[in-house]
């Protein structure tokens, strides 16, 4: 089973699909999973393999998602009502096992991340210079020449992706246009205070929307008093970097996406996925979610 799932694992990464690796490292009796005991999941939320039951897999599915937004991997405890600790808790993430009485689990969250993309739109010596300094921090380089008209309209890109554009002619607001209509979480113009500043309100003209001209940074790269087209590219890379790394920005996100998708059993307290929860009731035209079928049978008899 270990073996089929590693091969599963190294399948996705070859694909470039991101998935988080789920591993049982310590648990204490009574837990159905066992020590290294492992489970896949995916951006979707599928789980493939067994880490524990209705109360583990929840949590887990929780945390892999977090994991795959932030990047972060993490370690999970799942302890019951006299489930013990190693006596080490700095870094560790607990919750309460609330299906049973006692045991513990903890199972180490490890996200594997396909390479961020860096869209680079244009020429001339700071795109080059940008597209070999991003292949060395290991992101990976699409660069759009004289088929970027063509081409960017085309791309589907997603908040992980960054857009660098250094046209230098006539073209620039209109391939800022195009990217700023994707979901590209960084999204850069290579010009002069002067002239961007002219492109932004020619983006207003054409009526893009405030919220993603709110993205744009213009010029690019950060204030380092950068001269050389080496020194540039340099700034705009440390740019995205911060971006993508920014803890404000990953804390938000995480917040938001997770409040959007959960809901806490009355009953056990317990955190629930209320996309998948098969156990439900409707009381007063709101939806109460369960994790088990006892907590749901528990509160239709009380309420």
């Amino acid at each position: 089973m270990a073996e089929a799932l590693l091969t599963h694992a190294a399948d996705l990464q070859r694909r470039g699909q991101p998935f988080v690796l789920a591993t049982v490292v310590r648990c204490e009796p009574p837990t159905s999973a066992k020590p290294g005991a492992k489970a896949l999941i995916l951006e979707d939320g599928r789980v493939t393999g067994w880490i524990g039951g209705a109360c583990a897999e929840p949590v887990v599915v929780r945390e892999a998602l977090a994991a795959l937004r932030d990047g972060r991997p993490r370690l999970v405890a799942l302890r019951g009502e006299g489930g013990g600790g190693p006596g080490r808790t700095e870094g560790v993430l607990e919750f309460p096992m609330t299906c049973h009485s006692g045991g513990t689990l903890e199972i180490y969250v490890e996200p594997y991340l396909s390479k961020p993309l860096l869209v680079l739109v244009g020429h001339g010596p700071v795109i080059e210079t940008l597209a070999g300094l991003a292949g060395a921090a290991d992101y990976s380089v699409l660069a759009l020449g004289e088929d970027a008209r063509e081409r960017l309209p085309e791309l589907t890109l997603t908040r992980h992706a960054s857009v660098v554009v250094a046209t230098h002619a006539g073209s620039d607001e209109e391939a800022l246009e195009h990217a700023l209509a994707t979901e590209a979480g960084y999204v850069s113009l290579v010009a002069s205070r002067r002239r961007a500043a002219v492109i932004v309100d020619r983006l207003k003209q054409r009526r893009v929307a405030p919220e993603r001209l709110g993205v744009l940074k213009s010029p690019a790269g950060l204030d380092i008093g950068a001269v050389t087209p080496e020194e540039i590219a340099v700034s705009i890379l440390a740019e995205i970097i911060q971006h993508r790394r920014s803890p404000k920005a990953l804390a938000v996100e995480t917040v938001s996406a997770i409040a959007a998708t959960e809901a806490r059993d009355p009953i056990c307290g317990m955190t629930v996925d209320v996309a998948t929860a098969p156990y439900r009731s409707e009381i007063a035209g709101e939806t109460i979610y369960f994790c088990c079928r006892q907590c749901k049978d528990t509160f239709d008899r009380r309420a």
